[in-house]
């Protein structure tokens, strides 16, 4: 990824606050799908056809990550490890969306639309917050 682009992306010609801006982001939006499974996991369950304990747990997980992550962000200067197993988790987390809705899953025309696009959204992500990470460390 391109400097300049990372830069317009993240709206500031500083790595390091593009890192946080990204780690926020991932933060905000993974925190927004957690306390969603959290507090609506029947109905998600039903409309997506994953079964509601499944939601609850993943709730519970994605809360507690988005937590972890938001702390990350708000470091001045996020220590690299911690931002490389955040980019691994997320990676790790599209691939098991992808492998789940194979292997396992047997979801809904909803939950065939939104497993790929949250697992695309989480890769993003990963991407986003490696190229951040990488221009930083130049």
């Amino acid at each position: 990824m391109s400097q300049a682009l990372l830069a317009g992306l993240a709206r500031t010609t500083r790595p390091q606050s593009a890192v946080r801006r990204f780690l926020a982001l991932d933060a905000v939006v993974t925190g927004a799908n957690g306390i969603a499974y959290l507090a609506a996991s029947g109905p998600l369950g039903e409309l997506l056809g994953v079964d509601a304990g499944l939601l609850l747990e993943l709730g519970v997980f994605l809360t507690a990550f988005a937590a972890g992550v938001a702390w990350l962000a708000s470091r001045p200067q996020p220590p690299a490890l911690a931002v490389k197993l955040v980019v691994d988790a997320n990676v790790i987390w599209a691939v098991l969306s992808v492998v789940a809705l194979v292997a396992w899953l047997e979801p809904t025309t909803a939950g065939l639309f939104w497993t790929p696009v949250q697992a695309a959204t989480v890769a993003g992500f990963a991407g986003l917050q490696w190229a951040a990470l990488r221009a930083a460390a130049r």
